[in-house]
Formats: C-alpha cells, structure tokens, sequence
C-alpha cells in the first residue's frame, strides 16, 4: 500500500468473500505466488492511468505486477515502449528492469476473481480504491480502459453513470474533472487470437489519447 492514500487494498482484504476465499485457496496451493490485491504499477504523477480488469491467476496474481507473466502484458507493455511510455525490456517478471514514464497502470478490480472474472457486485465494492487513486494523481490527464467493466469502473469513480456513456472501442470520452477516458478492447489472448483486437487498432487507440492528451493544459 502506498502510505497515507489508500489505493491499494490491504493484504488480506475481506471486502469481498468469493475473492478472499479464492485468494487463500491460492496461497494453500502455491505458497510461492503473490495471492494478494495486486498493487500498481508506476508513479502517482503519471499523466496517464490504464485500466484494465483483474489479475489474472497465472499473470498479475503470482507475480505480484499488473499485466506481468501472461500473454496480455506481451502487447500492452511493448505498445507503452514504442511510444516513450516505458523504459528498458518487459520479461514478464517484477524484476525485469521494467519501468513506466508518465503513465501507470492498474485493475478494476485488485484480487484475482475465479475464471478470471469479477462479478459486478466484486468491481463495484473495489471502486473506492480506484477512485481514491484518480484522485490522488494530481497531473493525471487521460485513462485508458481495457474493455468494458474498467470503462464503467472509471465512470463510476468519477461519479458518472456509465448507462449514459456505453463503451466504445476507439472512443474518446470527456470526464466530469476535464480529464479524457479512451477505450479499447482488452488485450487478452482471447481478444487478439479472434481479431476482436489487433496490435494496430491498439496502437491507434493509444495515439489518439495521447494527441488528445497533449492538447490538455
């Protein structure tokens, strides 16, 4: 937990049963992993914040890094280093060398859900960490949502009804605070190895944020 803003749950957060039970299942069956909410990755004074979903059980869950030991950080972490975004090599492991230049990356939801998937109720109860986060992000300008529940997840922490603002692949969204929300699908292997999303349209999400971005004073 980053000391005195509250972003990141406790180590053994209850808020949520199903996850709690899941993550001490975990723990009994690989004592080695990380098994606990997951924290993110980079510096409060990011310009940039993405969003993603959950960690996944074999990525972010065991290694203790957001998108770090599955396939989705493969395509997130090398478009962040093609664009600045990111400095040295991603080796899907913590200790890579890895480091992020004005942006951050974080979930939705920050324990590992089974099958990969938070229930509504689960994104909800975790929203309060990420809206603590955005707000203790004081030179943050645009986010990035991976799919559908971080979009909503993001609305909701700015105190907006995602009902009125559906998600969007290649949208670009005006928050209530001044700041953009872009969406694109998830980087998951699911969604590359049916086309639903190809490293070009992400790259192009990405460029646009930014250019908008840098319009922002």
């Amino acid at each position: 937990m980053i000391p005195g803003t509250g972003v990141t749950p406790p180590a053994d957060c209850t808020i949520c049963p199903r996850l709690a039970d899941y993550r001490h299942a975990n723990r009994a069956a690989h004592p080695d992993w990380f098994n606990a909410p997951v924290p993110s990755f980079g510096s409060l004074d990011a310009g940039l914040l993405i969003v993603g979903l959950a960690p996944g059980v074999r990525g972010a869950n065991r290694t203790g890094r957001p998108f770090t030991g599955d396939y989705a950080g493969e395509l997130l972490y090398r478009t962040l280093l093609d664009f600045g975004l990111a400095r040295g090599q991603y080796g899907a492991d913590p200790q890579d060398g890895l480091t992020l230049a004005n942006c951050r990356v974080t979930n939705a939801v920050r324990c590992v859900p089974p099958a990969n998937l938070p229930t509504p109720a689960e994104t909800h109860a975790c929203n309060a960490f990420l809206a603590r986060e955005i707000g203790a992000m004081p030179r943050l300008r645009g986010l990035l949502a991976l799919g559908g529940t971080a979009h909503n997840a993001v609305l909701r922490a700015h105190g907006m009804r995602p009902a009125r603002i559906p998600f969007r692949h290649g949208s670009l969204h005006p928050l209530s605070d001044g700041r953009l929300l872009a969406d694109s699908y998830h980087v998951s292997r699911l969604n590359t190895n049916t086309g639903r999303l190809t490293e070009a349209m992400f790259r192009s999400v990405v460029q646009a944020l930014l250019d908008r971005m840098a319009t922002l004073a």
